[in-house]
């Protein structure tokens, strides 16, 4: 969003992919898609410079090295994993045990 005075100097916050166009005449006036015009005191290149600015810090936010570290968190030990060998017990035998072994490593 990005922040734009009216002449009221109420602060107005713009969602700048809505901006159609700005035109500077004695006013700066801003038309939204919707047909919205909003009569603003900030000149256009101050406006502007905004939204690059604004684009310009997603940008850097979604495509930078720095991620979150709970999005990069292993989960190795969530899961229990058993490797069961048994070679002197029947198939019957080894299905029964099997069966036995948790998926998970919480018991529930």
């Amino acid at each position: 969003m990005v922040a734009v005075t009216r002449l009221d100097k109420q602060l107005m916050y713009l969602n700048p992919d809505h901006i159609i166009f700005i035109e500077e005449t004695p006013d700066t006036v801003i038309t939204l898609f919707n047909g919205n015009r909003y009569i603003v005191v900030d000149r256009a290149a101050a406006i502007i410079s905004r939204i690059v600015a604004f684009r310009a810090k997603i940008s850097r936010r979604a495509a930078g090295r720095s991620a979150k570290k709970y999005l990069g968190r292993v989960r190795s030990g969530q899961f229990h994993h058993s490797a069961v060998t048994m070679p002197d017990e029947s198939f019957s035998d080894h299905q029964s045990k099997q069966n036995h072994i948790p998926l998970h490593g919480r018991y529930y």
